[in-house]
């Protein structure tokens, strides 16, 4: 068994669970893999992981230092959320079936953030920066987010999917903040990715 990497808090690593088979239940936009485990005692049980290609979350400003928002019809929840736009990174497949994550198997995260941002919003980026990326849900996928700041916006109009139902909101960074204070905003990477952009000074 491959022993933990990096010890936490000067503790010795302990032995790593071994994954016996992965099995995939389902492949779509994202995969379902009921995952087999061994931990270090001999114990056996499974675990389900959704499988994801990526994605990115974008913070927009506006010249006048309004923040773009969307108010964003969640199925799963079946409410609307008040969020930055984010989309999923297209990926091409590896020979296994797996998401094929190097830079040639897909779209750049750059790309795909500039891609939401104008299909979502309507805004078109002057400028892309990175704020850095994140893990969503690691207890239930492997998805990982990468987050931009977007400035020098000029308006050329949304183009939704056909299953997407999303309208435009310009807020001020107080009434942005102020709105993550009282759960008005409560979409976890929308609200990481506003507090990073402020901590890091960019608004």
């Amino acid at each position: 068994m491959e022993p933990i990497n990096s010890p936490v808090d000067g503790q010795p690593s302990k032995p790593r669970p071994t994954i016996l088979a992965q099995t995939p239940v389902s492949r779509g936009k994202y995969d379902y893999v009921v995952s087999r485990v061994r931990t270090h005692t001999g114990r056996e049980f499974e675990r389900g992981c959704v499988r994801h290609p990526g994605a990115v979350v974008v913070v927009a400003m506006t010249d006048d230092r309004k923040l773009v928002l969307i108010r964003n019809w969640r199925l799963s929840l079946q409410k609307v959320l008040i969020e930055c736009c984010a989309g999923t990174i297209e990926r091409s497949r590896a020979a296994d079936g797996s998401w094929d994550m190097r830079e040639a198997g897909g779209e750049k995260p750059e790309l795909c953030a500039a891609r939401e941002l104008e299909e979502e919003t309507g805004y078109r980026a002057g400028h892309l920066a990175p704020l850095g990326s994140f893990y969503t849900t690691p207890g239930m996928t492997d998805e990982l987010m990468y987050a931009f700041f977007a400035t020098q916006l000029r308006h050329v109009g949304q183009r939704l999917e056909p299953d997407e139902h999303i309208e435009v909101q310009l807020a001020t960074v107080d009434e942005t903040l102020a709105m993550i204070g009282d759960g008005r905003l409560c979409d976890a990477k929308s609200m990481l990715a506003v507090l990073v952009a402020r901590q890091k000074g960019l608004i």
